[in-house]
């Protein structure tokens, strides 16, 4: 079954805390966190004192994505209340290396490449890893629509981790909705991010629902 990770990115953050004991309630998986520093990509998101806000109000997987120029510089940190950090692929850093710092910290890691970055880019990352993560849009900003070479994309992966013998989790990210669910998980997704489809539906537990039912047709 698709596992559904919700990005808090598109979330009414005055009321995240009722909305994350809705999501809680609706059987997601876990929590989509994006960190943005505003120089990786275009706009600035959240930081620590809300991730250990959230910590506090749930005991769901913290799923943090860390959109930032140096994200060696802060694993110890964001180790504390994540279940799992993705690190770009474009970042500047050794990238290798912070993954298996993250590891290190008793957390999962995760690679991040960009919609201009080729899957080739990371397969000899795959043995480091626990989740490629692939981005469906350019990163930065909720509600933009999927890129269609995302699905081709996932496809490789899937096809070079089964080739491998690998247990290496993929997660999508942008655009992801009721028509893009079904093409992403058919590629070979297992984990799909969703913002506004769900922060902006009238019922997020029949929002979750209908999500994970397209995703698996």
């Amino acid at each position: 079954m698709v596992k559904i990770s919700p990005s808090i990115l598109t979330a009414d953050f005055t009321r995240l805390g009722e909305a994350i004991d809705q999501l809680d309630a609706a059987g997601v998986e876990m929590l989509h966190i994006d960190v943005m520093d505003g120089v990786f990509v275009p706009n600035i998101s959240i930081g620590f004192p809300v991730i250990d806000s959230i910590a506090k109000r749930t005991d769901m997987p913290l799923d943090v994505h860390l959109m930032i120029t140096r994200p060696q510089n802060y694993i110890d940190r964001f180790a504390k209340n994540a279940e799992r950090i993705t690190i770009h692929f474009e970042s500047e850093c050794d990238v290798r290396a912070t993954l298996r710092d993250i590891h290190a910290h008793g957390v999962k890691a995760a690679v991040s490449i960009k919609p201009a970055t080729p899957a080739e880019a990371v397969f000899d990352l795959l043995d480091e890893v626990d989740m490629v993560l692939v981005m469906s849009v350019e990163p930065g900003f909720g509600g933009q629509s999927y890129i269609p070479s995302a699905t081709d994309k996932l496809a490789a992966l899937r096809d070079e981790i089964t080739r491998r013998g690998l247990s290496v989790e993929l997660q999508v990210d942008g655009g992801i909705n009721l028509q893009t669910a079904p093409l992403a998980a058919g590629a070979g997704a297992d984990i799909l991010v969703a913002g506004s489809q769900l922060f902006n539906a009238p019922d997020m537990t029949a929002a979750v629902a209908q999500l994970r039912a397209a995703a698996s047709v």
